[in-house]
Formats: structure tokens, C-alpha cells, sequence
């Protein structure tokens, strides 16, 4: 019991003098008062700065950067070594010209506000690419030469802004002592929408560690500013430029993210506007991503406000250990004509369409369009009526080629139907039989399908052309308030699932007569063929003549009522010069005449078709020698 008693007091005196030490070294090892000041300083900066990123949600490490890029951004802030001098005077600062409107703000240095002065949104509301400072950040990833990471986006700059001639020259300075500063300059021209941009640095060579690569992120959110947030959030796309001329994008999926060299501008593109960085260094490494921030249908987006998140994580350049970065910045409509004029390949921007397709619109449609709304003055629905017009008549020669040729398959039908008859139960003997009466009548059956294949870049490129065309934006035409966008004589508000979501929850009146017009020009084109006999066990093909007709009745019902309207004036010229052609040009007497004709000429038979004989023949052979061993 004794010795009991005496270990309880040992134990209780050995965690009375544990309980002393630690006290004391508390005591001992608290921190100052300037050491808790400082340390409450990064937590607060540290705090800003997580709030600028949750602003943007392509800063959202976890979700929109690669690991790279992660662990480059993933830091914590201690920048109590790089205070801001107090007798500096730190204001947001203003650049504008006719065009522009550009608010940088003191916290950053980077435009926190961009309108576009002579554009409205499809509500007619004043239109901004960037707004409230809420959609756009632009950061430096700064690394001291203790170690510890600085992000610009949190550090105030100060302003100066001069002219030189019509040129302003806005300078946002972070200056770090009296020796050693960051400066962004910013110099705006009248009438442009191009800003010269650049990033220049004194004194890091002893605070900053600039041995390895300089970081600066640039991320948007993408407000919407078309009637249809689907249709616009089809043309949205982040497009870059490397490799010395290749271009490629992101955006087509729900996130999206690549990494390129060499990387000399990228561009995050809506339908019709367009925000740029340009480098003329080149930017030696470039983390990309892109991400959709809605589910977005026509019934559902009425309320949406952004469509997609891009961010470019990209090195900067450094000189003898300073920053010394030349670049631009473009905040304008995606307009060809504007971009082209840079002569940096940014009518790439522009989805004109690839080889062939791309090349009709450059050198015929935007020059032609221009010509019809510039220098004559047109409408952008007269001027699309007569663009249709052109273009049918200049194709008008393919068309009376293919309409001859299905006048002559015609006349020839009765005898092709006697030979199929005839031969019921050899169809190789049919076949052999009907190419001899090709043959005989002058006559080649693909000569109807090649004139209407010498068409298709022609489509393809104008539907390429008027989504992209800027000129049609908010430009009306007869009930279409917008070419632009899709027409609409009936709307509900109503949620229906699939129709929805497929066709709308609009009726637009354009497609309907664009597909009124492709159903009679593919009656009047396919029952002027000869079609083949169906088979046993086959659909019949007549289907066909109604799937172009519905196609249009549901894909055009979102899409820009100019491009329906093409459609419809295309269908209605090709119906009326088809007639034409039917009943004024083309005697099928004659035609049948010629064919009676060339039946008595002796055949000139090429090597091929002697080839293509003694093949048919050879296979007609073999085929006898089955049948005679099967009985």
C-alpha cells in the first residue's frame, strides 16, 4: 500500500513538471506581434485569391487543368516580402476608342470589364465580353527566391495612362520596392479591336526565380449572348494556332484538354465574338481545357447566362532573369474580313469548312456577299436571295446535263422493263442485256449521278457559310427577326421530353418551306428516273423522296433562319428551271429519235467494255455450268 502511494505522487509529479516545460516553451516559442500580423496577412491573401478563382470556373484546379498545371497552381501564398508601397495611388483604369470599351482593374492588372460598343445581345442590352470582373482572370505564378509562390491576380497595381498621337498607352505597375516592379502595358488604337499587350519586369533577378518557366493563366467563362444558348454553344470552341501554321480546338465535348509547343495564339470563340491572345514570341509549352458548364436544350436555356469555361495555362519568356513578353489581345466580333486583315491567320478562327469547301467560300461567297451588302447596298435577305439566284443559274448547265440524262433513261424504260421481264429468272443475263442497250442508245446511266455530285461542295461550303456569315446578325427579313438565328410564328413554354430536346419548343416557318420545296424536287427528280426493279425480300426505295424533306423539317428548326431561306429559294429556282428545261428545251421525241439512231451505228467498243464483256460472259458461263450440275 505504501510503495502504491509513493509511485501515484512520482506520477503525478512528473506530469506536473511535463505540464511546466510546455507551458513554458509555449511561452517561450510564441510568435511576435509582427510575425501574427504577417501570417494573418497570407491567410487573407491566401482567402482573395481562392475567391478570384471560385469567380471562374475554369480556375477550378481539381476539374479543368491537367496535373501539370495542378501542381503548378495548387500553392499557398506567402507574400509578405512583396508589400505595396502606401504612397502608391491604385485605381481601376479606363482604355476606350469608338469601338471599345476597356476597364482594367487596379486588383490584377487585367480587364475586369470589355464591352463591345456598337453590338447589342439578342435582348438588346449593351454587350460585354467580359463583365464585372466576375468572367476573366489573369494570373502570374511567381516564384521567390525563398520558395514561396506569389499569384498576381491578388496584388494591386498602380496606373499610368498617356498618349502617343491617337495611341493610348495604359501602364498597370506592382511596383515590389523602390528597385524592382511587374508591369503590364496595354496600348489601344482608334477603331481596333486589337490591343498590343506586354509583360515586362525590372530587379527579379535577385527576388523572383525565374530559372524555370513563368506561368501565367488565362481563363474565361463565355457569356451568352445569342437567342439560342444550343446554337450558340455549337460554334463555341477554344481554337489555337502551333507548330508554325497548324490550328486545331477543343470544345466538343463535355470537357475537353490538350497540351501543344509552340503555341502562337488562342482564341476562345463564340458564335459571333471572339476573345484572342496573341504571342509573337511563341509560347513554348500551352496547357489547354475547355469545359461545358450547362446540359443545355431549346426548351431548358432560357435562363442560362454562360456556356462554356476555357483556360490556358502558358510559359512566358524571361531575358537575363527579367520578364520581357510582347503580345496581343483581341476583343471583337468573329468577323472574316476583320480577322483576316491581321495577316496572322486568324480567318482560321472562322468555320468556313477544310480544302475544297473552304476555298469557295474565301474567293466566291464572303467576296460576293460583301459585294451585294457593302458596295451595293442590299438587304441580308435580298442579298441571299440574289446569291441563291447566282448560284443556281451558274449551276443551271449540271442541271439541264442531268436532266437530259433522265430524259433518255425514260425513253428507254419500256425496253429495259422487256428485258427484265424476259429474263425474271437470270438476272445476269438482265443486266448483260440492259448494258448492251446502253451501249446501242449512246446512253451512260452514271451520267445523271455525276452532275449532281459536282453540286456538293457547292451545298456543303454554303452551309459552312451562312452560320459563320457576321453580316446576317441581327439582320431581319420579312416575319425573321434574326438571320442569324432561327424564326418562330408559334412558341411554348412546355417541356416536352425527346421533342423537346430534338425539335424545340418553337416552330420556325422557314424549314417548313424549305422542306415543302425539297419534297417536290425530289418527286419531280426521282420519278424522272428509271429505278431499279425492287427485289424480293427488299424495302421499296420510294422512301427515299421523303427522308430530305424530314430532315430539314427537324435539324433546320434551330438553325439560322438565313440558311433555311437559302434552302427554300434554292428548291424553288431548281423546280422552276427544271420545268423550264422539261417543257421548252428538251424534246423527248427527238431524244428518242437520236437514241433510234445510234442504235444502228455499229458499235466502237473500248478495251474495257471488251473486257467488261468476256467478264460478264465468263461469269454467265459459269453460272449455266452450276445450274446444269445441280439438276
Amino acid at each position: 500500500m505504501i510503495e502504491d502511494k509513493k509511485f501515484d505522487n512520482k506520477t503525478l509529479l512528473g506530469f506536473i513538471l511535463i505540464f511546466i516545460i510546455g507551458a513554458g516553451s509555449q511561452y517561450l516559442l510564441a510568435p511576435s506581434k509582427s510575425e501574427i500580423e504577417a501570417k494573418q496577412k497570407s491567410e487573407k491573401e491566401q482567402k482573395d485569391y481562392k475567391e478570384n478563382l471560385q469567380q471562374v470556373s475554369t480556375l477550378n484546379i481539381q476539374d479543368n487543368i491537367s496535373s501539370n498545371a495542378m501542381a503548378l497552381m495548387d500553392v499557398k501564398v506567402n507574400q509578405s516580402q512583396l508589400s505595396n508601397p502606401t504612397s502608391q495611388k491604385q485605381q481601376d483604369a479606363v482604355l476606350e476608342n469608338d469601338v471599345l470599351r476597356i476597364v482594367v482593374a487596379s486588383k490584377g492588372g487585367y480587364p475586369k470589364e470589355v464591352q463591345l460598343k456598337t453590338f447589342h445581345t439578342f435582348d438588346n442590352k449593351p454587350l460585354y465580353l467580359v463583365k464585372d470582373g466576375k468572367n476573366m482572370l489573369l494570373n502570374l505564378n511567381l516564384q521567390t527566391q525563398n520558395g514561396s509562390q506569389i499569384q498576381t491576380a491578388n496584388q494591386h497595381f498602380s496606373s499610368t495612362l498617356t498618349k502617343n498621337g491617337d495611341q493610348q498607352i495604359l501602364k498597370m505597375r506592382h511596383q515590389i520596392d523602390q528597385e524592382s516592379y511587374l508591369e503590364y502595358v496595354y496600348a489601344l488604337n482608334p477603331k481596333e479591336y486589337m490591343l498590343d499587350f506586354s509583360i515586362d519586369s525590372k530587379g527579379f533577378v535577385n527576388k523572383i526565380n525565374t530559372s524555370s518557366p513563368v506561368q501565367m493563366q488565362w481563363g474565361m467563362e463565355m457569356l451568352r449572348q445569342a437567342k439560342s444558348a444550343k446554337y450558340e454553344n455549337r460554334y463555341t470552341k477554344l481554337i489555337y494556332e502551333y507548330a508554325n501554321g497548324k490550328d486545331s480546338s477543343l470544345g466538343q465535348g463535355k470537357t475537353d484538354e490538350d497540351q501543344q509547343e509552340n503555341v502562337t495564339w488562342i482564341a476562345y470563340k463564340q458564335h459571333f465574338f471572339t476573345s484572342i491572345l496573341l504571342t509573337k514570341q511563341g509560347f513554348k509549352n500551352a496547357d489547354l481545357n475547355s469545359k461545358n458548364l450547362a446540359r443545355i436544350s431549346d426548351a431548358k436555356d432560357q435562363d442560362i447566362q454562360k456556356t462554356k469555361a476555357f483556360n490556358s495555362l502558358v510559359s512566358l519568356h524571361t531575358k537575363n532573369g527579367e520578364l520581357s513578353n510582347e503580345m496581343n489581345l483581341y476583343f471583337g466580333p468573329s468577323d472574316y474580313k476583320i480577322l483576316d486583315s491581321y495577316d496572322r491567320n486568324l480567318d482560321e478562327i472562322i468555320p468556313l469548312g477544310w480544302g475544297i469547301f473552304g476555298f469557295i467560300n474565301r474567293n466566291f461567297f464572303i467576296p460576293f456577299f460583301s459585294f451585294l451588302t457593302s458596295t451595293l447596298g442590299l438587304s441580308c435577305g435580298l442579298a441571299i436571295i440574289l446569291l441563291t439566284i447566282t448560284v443556281r443559274l451558274a449551276m443551271s448547265p449540271v442541271t439541264y446535263k442531268s436532266y437530259v440524262s433522265q430524259a433518255r433513261m425514260r425513253v428507254l424504260k419500256p425496253e429495259m422493263k422487256e428485258i427484265a421481264d424476259a429474263n425474271k429468272d437470270n438476272k445476269m443475263v438482265a443486266q448483260q442485256k440492259t448494258m448492251e442497250l446502253y451501249r446501242k442508245a449512246g446512253v451512260n446511266p452514271m451520267s445523271g449521278c455525276l452532275p449532281a455530285l459536282l453540286q456538293i461542295p457547292v451545298f456543303y461550303a454554303l452551309f459552312n457559310f451562312f452560320p459563320s456569315a457576321f453580316q446576317i446578325r441581327q439582320k431581319s427579313f420579312l416575319w425573321a427577326e434574326d438571320l442569324s438565328s432561327y424564326d418562330t410564328i408559334l412558341s411554348w413554354d412546355q417541356y416536352i421530353p425527346i421533342i423537346s430536346d430534338i425539335y424545340g419548343n418553337h416552330v420556325s416557318l422557314f424549314p417548313i418551306l424549305a422542306s415543302i420545296a425539297i419534297f417536290f424536287y425530289m418527286k419531280m427528280t426521282m420519278s424522272g428516273q428509271s429505278m431499279p426493279q425492287q427485289q424480293e425480300g427488299m424495302p421499296d426505295m420510294s422512301f427515299m423522296r421523303y427522308i430530305s424533306p424530314i430532315m430539314m423539317l427537324f435539324f433546320f428548326n434551330n438553325y439560322a433562319s438565313g440558311l433555311s431561306l437559302y434552302y427554300f429559294i434554292s428548291n424553288l429556282i431548281t423546280i422552276g428551271i427544271m420545268l423550264v428545261i422539261k417543257n421548252v428545251i428538251i424534246d423527248e421525241e427527238k431524244i428518242k429519235k437520236k437514241i433510234n439512231e445510234n442504235k444502228l451505228k455499229p458499235m466502237k467498243q473500248s478495251s474495257f467494255s471488251k473486257k467488261l464483256n468476256e467478264i460478264m460472259k465468263q461469269a454467265q458461263q459459269a453460272q449455266q455450268e452450276q445450274q446444269a450440275a445441280k439438276k
